[in-house]
């Protein structure tokens, strides 16, 4: 086989296992934020309180804390593909579970089950991407990854909502676990995993790190990556709480909420793509600090009680926060050897997962104590600040451990 010819081989190769690893995001992704406009009715029939749908949206974090870096190590120990595949049959028995129950503490349980399977695919869809793709193409792969996953939302939204229509709210989750056995199986059909030991060239990104010897656990960059995930914790929030938000403040109904939901990340699939490929051209570090930055005034108008100004402030802080997160993976695979870049996709699904539990509790804590959101849209505005700060905490010290060849990201 001549040279041109297995580059020609590999480059399919790693293309199909691509589109296999996006199909498995979209199938755990519909029903991961596209079962939100399906809350209020799921609230009223089991007779549960704000705070109680708190802790039931905002669990997603709890377990997250917990599985993300377990899940990270077991996909490094037995391969990604076999652990994405046993999340998403996860995922599907605990969907089946809450479509069943009757009961808040029994629903509670099967969305526990829901999410350990969840994350565990979650976890998985990163590492196989990271580590099945060229350096000089993985932020767009990771852009076109997240605006797929909003592509999936767009479609979950409707597409839970209609069913609920027809058959009831059970009807939608139903619908959602039928998806993520179908997806499961398209992965399997399609995934080939790259070799052991294998890793994407590096070099061809002009603003890449070298990959550091130090494992995941003990990089200093892997552990400051945590505090990012306060940059998507409003976007997480805001996805679950504008349905009640729609609903009290502007007398809307499931479908009205379903519509604003999926115009944002209608709207994040053009902007994780954009933002992938500035992010191959220019310093990784200063898009995302612009990514944050946006994200304060964004915040501050989801405050406004004028619809359209509420519809652009949604819009902005789901997508903005979307797209910068799916670029924190970026940053994991570029700084770590193949070998580690499962531990440390679970490092930085642990800081998604301290704030998309804190989020939600939050907004739901605060909406019980003062009556309104409005406390709890400042508290989203903060975080965007906070995030801010650790981006330029993060870029300074990258400055200091870069390597003479590479630039820094």
């Amino acid at each position: 086989m001549t040279t041109s010819n297995a580059a020609s081989q590999a480059g399919r190769r790693w293309a199909v296992s691509v589109t296999a690893v996006i199909v498995a995001m979209m199938a755990i992704q519909m029903s991961s934020l596209g079962f939100s406009p399906l809350l209020p009715a799921i609230r009223k029939e089991l007779a549960a309180s704000y705070s109680q749908m708190g802790l039931f949206t905002g669990m997603y974090g709890l377990i997250a804390i917990f599985i993300s870096l377990p899940a990270g190590i077991l996909a490094a120990r037995f391969g990604e593909r076999r652990m994405l595949l046993a999340g998403l049959g996860v995922t599907a028995l605990g969907l089946a579970g809450l479509g069943l129950t009757h009961a808040y503490w029994l629903a509670l349980a099967s969305r526990a089950v829901w999410l350990v399977g969840y994350r565990f695919a979650f976890i998985c869809v990163f590492t196989a991407m990271a580590v099945g793709t060229p350096e000089k193409y993985r932020s767009r792969t990771m852009g076109v990854l997240g605006a797929m996953a909003a592509l999936a939302s767009v479609i979950g939204a409707p597409f839970g909502t209609r069913l609920a229509e027809w058959v009831g709210w059970r009807g939608g989750i139903f619908g959602f676990a039928v998806i993520a056995i179908s997806g499961g199986a398209l992965f399997a059909a399609l995934y080939r995993p790259a070799a052991t030991g294998s890793a994407p060239a590096r070099a061809s990104h002009p603003h890449a790190f070298a990959p550091q010897s130090l494992s995941a656990l003990c990089n200093p960059v892997m552990w400051g990556l945590i505090f990012l995930g306060l940059i998507n914790m409003g976007g997480f929030s805001a996805t679950f709480f504008v349905p009640f938000a729609v609903e009290s403040v502007f007398g809307l109904n499931a479908r009205e909420s379903a519509a604003i939901i999926s115009s944002s990340y209608l709207f994040s699939i053009f902007l994780n793509l954009a933002v992938g490929w500035l992010c191959d051209r220019y310093s990784r570090w200063n898009i995302m600090i612009l990514l944050a930055a946006l994200l304060i005034p964004a915040s501050l108008a989801v405050l406004s009680h004028d619809l359209l100004l509420f519809r652009i402030g949604t819009m902005l802080v789901i997508s903005l926060g979307h797209a910068a997160t799916n670029q924190i993976y970026a940053i994991c695979g570029a700084v770590l050897t193949r070998d580690e870049i499962g531990t440390g996709m679970g490092i930085v699904g642990l800081g998604s997962g301290i704030f998309g539990y804190l989020g939600p509790q939050m907004l739901g804590y605060l909406r019980d104590s003062t009556g309104g959101f409005t406390a709890g849209w400042l508290f989203v505005a903060v975080a965007a600040v906070a995030s801010l700060a650790d981006l330029f905490l993060l870029r300074a010290w990258s400055s200091r451990i870069r390597t003479p060849q590479p630039v820094a990201i």
